[in-house]
């Protein structure tokens, strides 16, 4: 029979293997595997690195960054534990804001936005479950993995855009979560204090990978568990009316729009993908956990947008779940159904624990900033994950502070229209991977420390500048709708800018490859 001391040295060993804790790190050649730390800025038994990093391993903290996981070292025991991570990071409230979306901005009925829901969330979450399966396969951060199909300096644009976005949406989110616990018992707790506490619960990414992945395992219960109060709230109420299915060519511009929504969010994990899976073993069975992550991401996506929708049907018909819509958003509407029209003082402490729930989505934001920056340049990577971690934490509040009392309205604007990158990402690194490389036999995971092995990064650049044209031909947004997204009307950034990559770079791209040999 296996003691509770037995059991507390596997989980020791388990996480001194992981990077998480040891007794004495030792800093060598097998610490800068991806070839951005310089050795010298290791090698000093007393440098500022070595001590960062020996106080950050005192106190359990994962001390690894974006060098490469070896296989001893790969901790996951199930292929399962991303749909769990995954799981959580969606059963939030951003979703169910974006489901409503279909209604309120874009007149659709609710069965209209749930076909548009299930299809455009499957079809964002399929590279995300793609790009998953690098995580085992060479055990690197998502943006090192992308100097395969970018370069060692081109992966430098696309870093800088997952920084921002990261930082943003975290900010966004922080914003929603402390509006709905601003409004709780009249406004008791000041806006600026409901951020700080959602700040100060993110800050757990400092601890690292597998904190963050225990959090997230159960951190999605009770948020399901309300969700599904909220439904029962609802379904009591006889306040939701369905209506029926449309069609037509402004419905197709709206379905087009929806969706442009409903991608962006799926697919905006692209670009963490693999930061979550590079303590999977590198025998997995790569269908299982194709699935697992394609489940994890998509499941909650839809219920929540469905469930958005759906509180959105009842809205239009209620009239003062409408006011409360026009003045708080979905939070106002969810005051409604949950508290003032039914379970009141229970309503309110629900209420806290969904807005509570925006810490799990800000831990994968933050966690993954701090593999970004260091990707940008060698000096960032000397600096320590945990650094840039607390750094992000920071900026990501004061961001959510001045969004709320000053520019939330243009944030909002700016993050929708950045999110267009995500399509130039997956439009050269899918032919990159599929057809130049001819799948996972044309890498050499060698090659990532060396610049000269890896593409040049001109057909990127040029690449990247034909996706902008795209955006700019095909966005339907606030501040600008393209000459294209015009006649339809609807948006069509995603896909033309997906086109305009794909072809740009499937052109050039053998030109490249035969000049420079690479």
């Amino acid at each position: 029979m296996t003691s509770l001391a037995d059991t507390a040295s596997d989980i020791e060993k388990d996480e001194k293997r992981s990077g998480a804790v040891a007794s004495e790190p030792e800093f060598d050649d097998s610490d800068v595997q991806d070839g951005t730390v310089r050795e010298k800025d290791l090698a000093a038994p007393n440098s500022y690195f070595a001590n960062f990093q020996r106080l950050a391993l005192k106190y359990r903290m994962e001390a690894r960054g974006i060098e490469r996981v070896p296989e001893d070292e790969r901790i996951d025991k199930t292929v399962y534990s991303p749909a769990y991570f995954w799981w959580a990071v969606n059963m939030v409230l951003s979703p169910v804001a974006i489901g409503a979306l279909g209604i309120s901005i874009f007149g659709m009925t609710f069965w209209d936005s749930t076909l548009t829901i299930i299809f455009f969330t499957i079809f964002g979450t399929i590279p995300v479950a793609f790009y998953s399966l690098f995580g085992p396969e060479f055990g690197l951060r998502q943006m090192i993995i992308s100097r395969f199909w970018f370069g060692y300096h081109g992966v430098k644009i696309f870093a800088v855009l997952n920084v921002i976005g990261c930082i943003g949406w975290s900010a966004l989110s922080t914003v929603n979560a402390a509006s709905i616990l601003h409004s709780i018992n009249g406004g008791g707790l000041p806006t600026w204090a409901g951020m700080l506490i959602v700040a100060t619960g993110s800050m757990l990414t400092l601890f690292g990978y597998r904190i963050v992945h225990f959090y997230e395992r159960w951190a999605w219960l009770p948020t399901f568990a309300i969700f599904l109060i909220v439904i029962a709230r609802l379904a009591k109420s006889h306040t939701f009316a369905p209506g029926t299915l449309a069609a037509g060519q402004l419905e197709a511009g709206n379905v087009l729009s929806f969706g442009a929504a409903l991608f962006g969010s799926a697919t905006g994990w692209a670009t963490y993908a693999s930061d979550y899976t590079v303590y999977q073993k590198k025998d997995v069975n790569r269908t299982k956990l194709f699935f697992s992550v394609l489940f994890g991401v998509s499941f909650p996506l839809i219920f929540t947008g469905i469930l958005g929708a759906a509180l959105m049907a009842a809205a239009v018909n209620t009239p003062h779940l409408l006011d409360a819509y026009n003045e708080n958003g979905i939070g106002g509407v969810l005051y409604g159904v949950v508290v003032t029209d039914s379970l009141h003082g229970f309503g309110q402490f629900c209420l806290v624990v969904l807005a509570l729930s925006t810490i799990a989505v800000n831990c994968a934001n933050i966690y993954s900033i701090a593999f970004s920056i260091q990707a940008i340049s060698h000096y960032c990577a000397v600096v320590p994950r945990i650094v840039w971690t607390f750094l992000g934490v920071c900026a990501s509040y004061g961001i959510s502070v001045g969004a709320y009392y000053n520019f939330e309205s243009y944030m909002d604007n700016f993050m929708n229209i950045i999110g267009y990158w995500l399509c130039i990402y997956e439009a050269i690194s899918l032919p990159e991977h599929f057809w130049f490389k001819g799948g996972l036999s044309g890498y050499n995971v060698e090659d990532i420390t060396h610049p000269e092995r890896l593409p040049p990064g001109y057909s990127t650049l040029f690449s990247f500048c034909c996706g902008i044209a795209g955006i700019v031909v095909g966005m339907c947004q606030v501040w600008w709708t393209g000459p294209i997204a015009r006649m339809i009307p609807g948006d069509l950034g995603f896909e033309l800018t997906f086109v305009f990559t794909f072809v740009a770079y499937v052109a050039t791209r053998p030109l490249e490859k035969k000049y420079f040999g690479r």
